[in-house]
């Protein structure tokens, strides 16, 4: 099958590899649509993934064309969204419902070979079935949306809150889409770019700007949250927190990324700083809610790319163009 490869640091092909073979409980899926995130690019960047080669891609979606001998869950011809994590159910955090912190934690696309590809392997119990309603190609979207719901588990925001969002990409949008329907009082966008700044207020933001010194808001944001993994972003957010806010972190910064804080500042004003790491026990809300419509598949996939250009789209998603891009196989 064809398929993109990330061979080494640096260097990103599409070529051909055998064929996915399901196991026992798995699934083969002919994909429909692969998402690009910037995890890829940490990947393409020797981060994450603990051995090179692999077939990149944990944000798809398709239709089952193959099972397992033991699948029951699913059917030939059924349509899925998969959640790319992968547990290992034994230890201490497993065991404690902190799978997304497993001591071996793996993901599709990530660890093993993933969805960038025209088929790709999955254990069922990661498939989620789509509705009637929902286009398969636009179902990709679901794993990131996955993501922005584990951030406001994260949060446990409360109703009123003012919010405060670095980054008006892909998971910035999301996270803003979900504050809407979490009762926030108002959410602010701080981006650079102007045109994402513009689907911001298109989503219905309280306000934008490239500064957070453009606002009025001299006691700070009850929630700010970093959706860019920028130091500099990060750096800026920190200071935006108000008396007993949270600040969260939610875009993935470089290993290198270093920010400092207040230590007497976070006694004195109770300000608490959490992180939120991928999936946990958020895929199938997710799914609820693309199925509801949160998210309007027209606004957030900004461009669709065959899988054969897929060394070129992700250095266009390098390049902070367009919003969500999708490769078809």
């Amino acid at each position: 099958m064809k398929a993109a490869l990330i061979e080494a640091p640096g260097k990103v092909t599409v070529t051909t590899v055998p064929d996915p073979t399901p196991g026992p409980r798995d699934v083969v899926v002919d994909v429909a649509a692969c998402g690009l995130c910037g995890t890829d690019l940490h990947i393409l960047q020797g981060e994450f993934a603990p051995k090179l080669p692999i077939v990149p891609g944990h944000e798809f979606a398709g239709e089952v064309v193959g099972i397992g001998a033991e699948v029951t869950e699913v059917s030939v011809g059924d349509r899925v969204a998969v959640d790319p994590s992968l547990y290992c159910n034994e230890c201490r955090f497993c065991r404690n419902g902190r799978n997304n912190l497993c001591e071996r934690w793996a993901a599709i696309g990530v660890t093993v070979t993933g969805g960038a590809a025209e088929y790709a392997v999955a254990p069922v119990a990661n498939c989620v079935k789509l509705p009637d309603h929902v286009a398969t190609e636009d179902a990709a979207l679901i794993e990131p949306l996955s993501c922005a719901v584990r951030g406001y588990d994260v949060l446990n925001s409360r109703l009123g809150a003012h919010i405060l969002i670095y980054g008006s990409g892909t998971m910035g949008l999301m996270m803003l889409e979900l504050a809407k329907r979490t009762g926030a009082a108002s959410v602010d966008i701080i981006d650079v770019n102007p045109e994402r700044l513009a689907t911001a207020e298109k989503l219905g933001c309280s306000r934008t700007a490239t500064s957070a010194d453009e606002f009025e808001r001299p006691q700070g944001w009850e929630v700010v949250v970093d959706a860019t993994g920028n130091a500099a972003a990060i750096q800026d957010g920190l200071d935006r927190v108000a008396k007993a806010g949270t600040f969260l972190q939610f875009g993935v910064a470089d290993y290198a990324t270093r920010v400092t804080i207040d230590p007497y500042r976070i006694y004195n004003q109770e300000i608490t700083i959490t992180g939120s790491m991928a999936v946990l026990h958020s895929f199938e809300r997710a799914a609820d809610l693309f199925a509801t419509g949160v998210l309007d598949p027209q606004i957030f996939i900004s461009h669709r790319l065959p899988l054969d250009t897929y060394p070129e789209a992700l250095a266009q998603f390098a390049s902070g163009q367009g919003r969500k891009i999708i490769v078809t196989p």
